[in-house]
């Protein structure tokens, strides 16, 4: 785990490729270097060591004919049997890393190559005898990549920081929306003008910087013949054999919840080992409603393990908060990204890795838009007729955004759902494309999930939040075996409510885990906001004031909730936080 930069053309020089370098020195606390390769051109990368932690292992890694190097940031989960087939062809290793397999395996295959990578990964190849460079992100965007690009320069990075500061860039407001409604910038976009975000599965081969065209990396083809639970819980045993394997210290980030729950317990089973756990207790009086903590001591009883407990109350929140601000990338509305970043707090000490159930739920079908979804598609034509009598009728929070969100285009019907609020038409528009119309209605939602709401935010917390504190975070479920396992089920009964998850927590004796209700993985910010303490005020203020500063850039009705928070807890609690960490955030970038 790393993060990897380039300068290449118009202001690349050794000053300019240090600033991102030590800008992102929390990525990679272990190495860093700047290297370059030909005039105009300048590497630099922070090194997490994770596999091979000794020094022959560092980057950039050269080939051993001195005509290639290799930055990069992941880990590659297939490498042994890479390396098997490289020392077949004549390659001779000298370190133990999938660092010198990555760099052989593409040196040989070039871009064909990248098709049968099995892990996450963001890559710079660089190409001494052409002066060429490959630059390539994994398919489901667990780590991330950023670029500017004009007929001058090109610059990429792992964070946007470093080169916001470098290109003096300015904030790129017209995402103000796209936030508001789905807690995040546009695909491909960041709250920076002149930066953009390399989108996942994507690769370039640039030529003295060239303008570049992507390519996608193909899709591999899974060998599984079977549909079936059993066949499902062989792929995730695999999965788990392989990411749970570092040269390091390992750990888990265990909710008490379906997935991580049935990671750990297939872990111990097969290995009985226990590893480090870490789990988010809330105060006393909401535990009845943020049960995590009790569930997960209720599990470590049966799955041993050295738990850990990571006490959340608003004391700890603000004490915290300005660390957690200085570490934010990219604002995320997601409150999990203060709690996965407490977790990465409390685990650094002890631990270098840890592996969370990321992607579940996204796959599976394991949210309430999900089960509102399947339940809309079986009863349309009923829908359309009486949601509007249903509307208005005094019903909660939840019923109410079903019924309002109902659409006679399916794909509508989704983005309303997985929205805050329906995001109309003109900003649905932005969206639309990514709706897959090949895939049955039900899986084309899961599909928009993944590509969308999995990588912008899910992932983008888990990156960010844990690498603020040095620590890599995993994720077995979007092993590349188990997406393309994926890609062939389209029956909407194993795609709903992680039917197979549950199936094999049953077969633990965890059917009580499997029945848990489904909980949101956040802050109690509906209690929180509703006390009218410290809490409130500070957040009502910063919203407030950041309404008055920059009102005008933003979008109406986003405005008019700025304008006065506390009149809008009980339906926006969400919202507001989101609006809270977007004013904190712009205020401490001075944007």
């Amino acid at each position: 785990m790393c993060g990897i930069h380039l300068i290449w053309g118009q202001g690349a020089n050794e000053e300019s490729i240090r600033k991102l370098v030590v800008q992102s020195r929390h990525r990679g606390p272990d190495q860093e270097a700047v290297y370059s390769p030909w005039p105009g051109l300048w590497i630099g990368v922070n090194r997490l060591k994770i596999l091979h932690p000794g020094p022959d292992a560092d980057q950039p890694f050269w080939s051993q004919d001195s005509q290639s190097l290799l930055i990069w940031n992941g880990e590659i989960y297939n490498y042994q049997e890479l390396r098997s087939l490289l020392t077949k062809m004549g390659v001779n290793f000298i370190t133990q890393s999938d660092t010198e397999v990555l760099l052989y395996w593409i040196k040989i295959f070039g871009v064909k190559g990248l098709e049968k990578l099995q892990g996450m990964f963001a890559l710079i190849y660089i190409n001494l005898s052409d002066k060429s460079v490959l630059v390539a992100r994994d398919r489901s965007g667990e780590k991330p990549l950023y670029y500017s690009q004009n007929q001058h320069s090109l610059i990429l990075s792992s964070e946007t920081l470093g080169m916001a500061e470098l290109l003096k860039s300015k904030a790129d407001w017209d995402q103000l929306e796209h936030y508001y409604v789905f807690r995040t910038p546009l695909q491909g976009k960041t709250f920076y003008k002149k930066i953009k975000e390399w989108k996942p599965a994507r690769y370039s081969t640039i030529y003295q910087h060239s303008s570049f065209r992507w390519d996608n990396i193909p899709s591999g083809k899974s060998k599984e013949e079977n549909i079936g639970q059993k066949e499902f819980k062989g792929l995730l045993l695999e999965s788990i054999s392989k990411q749970f394997h570092a040269d390091v210290p390992v750990g888990m980030m265990l909710s008490g919840g379906a997935d991580s729950s049935l990671l750990y317990a297939l872990w111990y089973r097969e290995t009985g080992r226990s590893l480090p756990a870490y789990t988010i207790q809330v105060e006393k009086k909401y535990r009845s409603k943020y049960s995590d903590g009790i569930a997960a001591r209720r599990f470590v009883e049966k799955f041993p393990a050295d738990h850990r407990l990571v006490d959340m109350d608003q004391s700890v929140f603000w004490e915290n908060w300005d660390a957690y601000l200085k570490s934010v990338d990219q604002p995320i509305g997601d409150s999990a990204g203060f709690l996965s970043w407490m977790i990465g707090k409390e685990a650094k000490p002890d631990v270098k890795v840890l592996i969370s159930g990321a992607g579940a739920d996204e796959l599976w079908g394991g949210y309430q838009r999900h089960e509102a979804y399947f339940r809309y598609l079986g009863k349309k034509e009923f829908l359309l007729q009486w949601s509007s009598v249903f509307g208005k009728l005094p019903l909660g929070r939840e019923w109410k955004k079903f019924f309002k969100g109902i659409h006679s285009n399916s794909n509508t019907t989704f983005l309303n759902f997985s929205g805050l609020e329906n995001p109309g038409e003109d900003l649905a528009g932005d969206y639309e494309r990514v709706f897959n119309p090949h895939l049955p209605e039900y899986k084309r939602g899961l599909g928009f999930d993944r590509q969308v709401y999995l990588v912008q935010d899910v992932l983008k917390i888990h990156d960010n939040a844990l690498m603020a504190h040095g620590v890599e975070g995993r994720a077995p479920y979007l092993d590349v075996p188990m997406l393309n396992y994926w890609e062939k089920i389209e029956d909407p009964a194993i795609l709903r409510g992680k039917v197979w998850i549950k199936g094999c927590l049953n077969e633990l004796e965890l059917g009580w885990i499997a029945q848990r209700k489904k909980f949101g993985f956040g802050l109690p910010l509906a209690e929180w906001l509703s006390e009218k303490g410290e809490f409130s005020k500070r957040v009502f203020s910063s919203i407030q004031a950041f309404e008055q500063t920059h009102g005008s850039h933003f979008p109406e009705r986003m405005r008019t909730l700025a304008k006065n928070p506390e009149a809008a807890v009980k339906t926006h609690f969400l919202t507001i936080f989101n609006l809270f960490l977007l004013a904190e955030w712009v205020k401490l970038r001075e944007l």
